[in-house]
């Protein structure tokens, strides 16, 4: 989740809290101590290159994440499908995507671009920002290709746990928050959402059943910092009782890494070697052993609100 602007600002090193009056204890639904401090070590932007591919799969299989999410739209979404269709115990959320932000690497949509012209550009590829989306996209169309983007995924094979949203374009207006709500509950998928973010007024109340989101405790590395060991083991410090997600952004400094990332120091090359080196490290997995943090996935979270909503 790559975020710009004062969606940015809300997110440098900042823990964000939901709004629920109701929420249900979701460690004692997925059979831990009511007081457990659960931890969701997410992955994003599955899908971008290979290179993010790679890292993210040897970090699943090295135990150092337990969820991530894919943004169909991009290049090596094919790649990325094939073996989380292969694999449906790992957690494959969905990086609901509707901008395009690296500097010569672009997309266009999932939907055709006759069906999409709001969400385009003059290079016939999304925009790279998110203000431009809010300013000329047309809300049918959004719905169109996020829905199209959530067939597709499942098209392929893949056993979707939940859906977020790339650059918080979905969380910049109600009514783009509105058509995410919609599609989660038509889905019966749980939606990621920065409680701090969302007014109340938004709706955030209404989220009910098999998407009501759980999440206490949502942070995420925001700049580059000279000591990247030290500022994640700050954030694990933060790891409260309940659902915990530290969002990382995986992949390895290579050639084709730097290509995609050239002149985007932030989330680029370098700092995704830093993420995978940290989550695979010996040193983060003491840490957990330490603070006596559990590793869950969203799927598991699914699971338990599905099992609520059933009864």
């Amino acid at each position: 989740m790559k975020l710009t602007g004062s969606i940015l600002s809300l997110f440098l090193f900042l823990t964000l809290h939901i709004y629920s009056q109701s929420k249900p204890n979701i460690a004692e639904l997925m059979g831990y101590d009511p007081t457990a401090k659960l931890l969701i070590m997410h992955a994003d932007d599955l899908g971008v290159a290979h290179s993010v591919n790679q890292a993210s799969i040897d970090a699943f299989e090295d135990g150092g994440i337990s969820s991530s999410s894919i943004m169909v739209p991009c290049p090596w979404f094919s790649e990325i499908a094939s073996f989380a269709k292969a694999h449906p115990e790992y957690c494959w959320g969905l990086h609901l995507t509707l901008t395009s932000e690296w500097k010569y690497y672009k997309w266009d949509g999932v939907a055709s671009s006759s069906e999409i012209p709001s969400l385009l550009n003059e290079q016939g590829v999304m925009y790279d920002k998110v203000i431009d989306v809010v300013e000329n996209a047309v809300l049918e169309e959004v719905e169109r290709e996020i829905r199209a983007q959530i067939e597709r995924a499942l098209k392929a094979g893949i056993a979707v746990s939940h859906l977020d949203s790339h650059m918080g374009t979905l969380f910049a207006t109600p009514e783009f928050f509105s058509i995410y709500v919609k599609l989660g509950k038509e889905y019966d998928l749980p939606i990621m959402v920065p409680g701090a973010r969302i007014p109340p007024s938004w709706g955030l109340d209404s989220i009910a059943g098999p998407i009501h989101y759980p999440l206490d405790n949502l942070i995420m590395m925001g700049q580059m910092v000279p000591d990247w060991q030290k500022m994640y083991d700050d954030m694990m410090d933060q790891i409260v009782p309940g659902l915990n997600e530290i969002i990382v952004h995986l992949g390895y400094d290579d050639a084709e890494m730097q290509a995609v990332m050239v002149d985007h120091p932030d989330f680029g090359a370098a700092w995704r070697q830093k993420d995978y080196n940290y989550v695979t490290g010996d040193h983060y997995k003491q840490k957990l052993k330490d603070k006596n943090i559990h590793l869950v996935s969203w799927r598991q979270v699914r699971e338990a609100l599905m099992a609520i909503g059933s009864n």
